[in-house]
Formats: structure tokens, C-alpha cells, sequence
């Protein structure tokens, strides 16, 4: 008869990065601040947008908006919440604790981008719903939308990172959110950077530019943004590069 013999050991790191994103995206759904950015705040900027635009006779309708929206609805998840709920978790220890685990900081940081896709799949859903029934026909790339989700979320996860580990947690708090509205009212994001005259050549170069003129360009014109990928990837290489030296497990 052979003997009892436990064999501790952890798990393998595909497994342990599955679980951790697992519990992050729970974690997000059932917070109402981060479902409020998530899901509630994108809609209503895009039945606002619309109707508001149908009103006064602007130029943009539906498919100018419904990409636009979608780009804010990544924005807010993979930048705006996750800052904001790294910030708090590094505050309050839990981050410190999971150091203690086999989880490896990469390790955890795959797992909240992994999270953050899951839910930014609900949110097209959701949103790409919503715009249907307002009459948005879009003209689909799939290969520039999927690069364009992965880029954009990788981008603004990175520099979401970033203030979550430099800052305090009631700065990043304040920091995330200022961003976002600057951004959203400011950065192309909702509204194409020919909105902005000359200045659009600049916000172009943002992350939230390069973002809203991808998903407009995947999701509008059928095509491949490369310029805009390009940007995203240098936004998320500067991104990581300045997480890597800042953040901390406390």
C-alpha cells in the first residue's frame, strides 16, 4: 500500500494568471462605481450624443458617435477604474499580499489585463446594442477592431498602472478622474480630431486620439489603423517601462 504524500507546490503560472483575471473581473462587475464608468456612463454619452446632435442639426450622428463611445468605454475601463482600484488595493494591503503568494508581479499584472478584456467585451456588447437600436450600420475590420482592443487596453492599462503606483490612493483617485473627463472632453476620443481644427494633428498623438481614430477607422471605415497601432504601441511601451520602475507591492 502506498502512503499518503502531499506535494505542496503552486500551480502552474498559466493557471494562477487565469484565476487572479477571473476574480479581478468579478471584483469589477460588482463594484458600482467601476460598473457606473464601465457600462452606465458610456451609454448615456451615446444617447446624449445622438439625440443631442439630431437637435441642433450637428454633422455627426450614430456612426460617428457609437465608435467613439466604444473607445471611451475602453478608456474608462483599462485606465479611469483599473487606477483607481489598483490605487485602493495597494492602500489597503491586498496588493502586499498577494506578494506573499506564488503570484509573480507580471503574473498579477497579466491577470488585471486579462480581466479588464473580459469586461470590455461585455461593454460591446452592451453598447454596440444600445447603438443598433439607435440605427449605427457599422463597417467592421475585424483584424484593426481586435488589434485595436488589445493595443488601446494594453496602452491605457500600462499608464493606469503607472499613477496607481506613483500616487497616493485619494490622488489617484483625483488624478484618474481628471484625466478622463480632460480626456473625453479634449482628447478625440468621442468626437473625430477633425473636431478640433488645427489641434487635431496634435491629439492624434494621444493615446485617447490614436485610440478614437483606431476603433473609428476598424469599426467605420473597414481598415487597419497601423498608424494608430503604432502610437498605441508606443504609448504602451512607455507606459510599462514607467510602471516597471515605479510600481511597488505597497
Amino acid at each position: 500500500m502506498s502512503t499518503f504524500a502531499p506535494a505542496p507546490g503552486a500551480a502552474p503560472v498559466a493557471r494562477q494568471v487565469l484565476t487572479q483575471a477571473s476574480m479581478e473581473a468579478r471584483l469589477m462587475l460588482r463594484n458600482g462605481e467601476q460598473l457606473l464608468l464601465a457600462v452606465v456612463v458610456p451609454v448615456m454619452v451615446l444617447i446624449g450624443g445622438v439625440r443631442g446632435a439630431e437637435r441642433v442639426n450637428l454633422s455627426y450622428g450614430v456612426d460617428t458617435f457609437a465608435p467613439g463611445v466604444l473607445a471611451l468605454a475602453v478608456m474608462s475601463t483599462s485606465f479611469t477604474a483599473l487606477a483607481i482600484s489598483t490605487g485602493f488595493e495597494r492602500r489597503y494591503g491586498v496588493i502586499k499580499r498577494l506578494g506573499t503568494s506564488p503570484l509573480s508581479r507580471t503574473g498579477l499584472l497579466c491577470g488585471k489585463v486579462l480581466a479588464l478584456l473580459a469586461v470590455e467585451a461585455l461593454q460591446v456588447v452592451v453598447i454596440g446594442a444600445v447603438a443598433l437600436a439607435l440605427g449605427w450600420e457599422p463597417s467592421v475590420d475585424a483584424v484593426g477592431a481586435l488589434l485595436t482592443l488589445v493595443l488601446g487596453t494594453s496602452a491605457f492599462a500600462s499608464l493606469g498602472l503607472f499613477v496607481a503606483g506613483a500616487l497616493r490612493a485619494e490622488a489617484t483617485l483625483a488624478a484618474a478622474n481628471l484625466v478622463y473627463l480632460l480626456l473625453m472632453a479634449g482628447g478625440a476620443v468621442v468626437l473625430p480630431a477633425t473636431a478640433y481644427g488645427s489641434f487635431g494633428d496634435v491629439v492624434t498623438w494621444l493615446p485617447s486620439g490614436a485610440l478614437g481614430e483606431a476603433v473609428r477607422a476598424a469599426l467605420g471605415a473597414a481598415s487597419v489603423p497601423w498608424h494608430d497601432l503604432l502610437v498605441l504601441a508606443g504609448w504602451t511601451a512607455v507606459g510599462a517601462a514607467l510602471t516597471a520602475r515605479t510600481f511597488t507591492w505597497e
